[in-house]
């Protein structure tokens, strides 16, 4: 599996998650090296991971792991192969399928020590691997933002409350259990408004009532919270003037309400100046529900870096 790193350093280690699978999983061996091209790692990088020592661990359903660090001159903004032999069979993982990353997996054997994967089937999906950091590349140009990783725990079709895995129900295993966390930014929400025959009973005071648990929530732990304004979806298939009403509303709240420890207006960042309720035509939103690409550049570049490193006071 490859991903990429976030800031740089010496020693480096992964966290296995089982989170929603049932089945316990024997992990027969773990490496992790620098990243080549394709399948391939860079020679002289290969490391062998240990989980208390031991080469092999089981992950029990519901149970995240971590390994033993291990020495890697890591620079930042590296990508890294991260290798599992899983002998036997297997129910379905916990995964994140939309990793947007290169996954190598072979039927034959335990490659996890080889250079290369040949005649792999080819994937986008991570499998067990949890805790994927991603630093943004305006943060590692800025000399007083270098050493700020990003953590990235967003989730396809994510809605801010329900059963399980919503917003509330995964707050503290998925963010507030990071290490080293400081900060945390909220955009959900979207999905909630749009919910199909649920869209008519969401108000923006639920909405904002279950935003105010997530900050008191993270209060409690230290963790300051970054509200995100919700951006436009008008012209998708799932618009309705109801929900749009809801989305104006809750990014009233967002703005003025003072419940965020800072707030980033994506909304006055993608929008169109004629038609609000609409992405403006450099964020080039394919389904005008989500941004493409310049959209979410736009997104980055409203993201005020004095937020977590703020300006001195003279």
């Amino acid at each position: 599996m490859i991903a990429l790193t976030s800031i740089g350093g010496s020693n480096v280690r992964i966290r296995l998650s089982n989170a929603l699978g049932a089945p316990a999983v024997n992990i027969g061996a773990a490496h992790i090296a620098l990243h080549s091209e394709d399948s391939a790692i860079k020679p002289g990088t290969d490391r062998i991971l240990t989980f208390s020592s031991k080469t092999s661990v089981i992950l029990y359903g519901g149970e995240t792991i971590v390994s033993d660090p291990v020495s890697l001159n890591l620079p930042p903004l590296a990508h890294v192969a991260i290798s599992l032999y899983i002998p036997g069979e297997t129910a379905d993982p916990t995964n994140h399928r939309f990793a947007l990353h290169n996954t190598y997996i072979s039927k034959e054997g335990d490659f996890t020590s080889q250079t290369a994967i040949p005649d792999a089937d080819l994937r986008e999906s991570w499998y067990w691997l949890a805790g994927i950091d991603v630093l943004a590349a305006r943060l590692q140009a800025n000399k007083t933002t270098s050493r700020i990783s990003v953590v990235n725990a967003g989730i396809s079709g994510n809605r801010l409350l329900g059963d399980n895995n919503s917003g509330l129900a995964r707050l503290y295993h998925d963010v507030l259990t990071q290490p080293g966390i400081r900060w945390m930014s909220v955009l959900i929400g979207i999905n909630d408004i749009t919910g199909g025959s649920r869209n008519q009973t969401i108000t923006a005071e639920t909405l904002v009532a279950a935003y105010r648990q997530l900050i008191e929530n993270a209060h409690l732990l230290n963790v300051k919270v970054i509200g995100c304004t919700l951006t436009p979806y008008g012209g998708s298939n799932v618009y309705s003037d109801y929900g749009e009403s809801v989305r104006s509303a809750v990014n009233q709240w967002i703005r003025n309400s003072g419940a965020f420890d800072a707030v980033v207006d994506f909304e006055a960042a993608v929008r169109d100046s004629k038609d609000p309720t609409r992405f403006r035509a450099e964020a080039d939103s394919p389904d005008m529900l989500h941004p493409a690409n310049p959209g979410y550049k736009l997104m980055g570049e409203a993201f005020g870096l004095n937020i977590l490193v703020p300006t001195p006071k003279r």
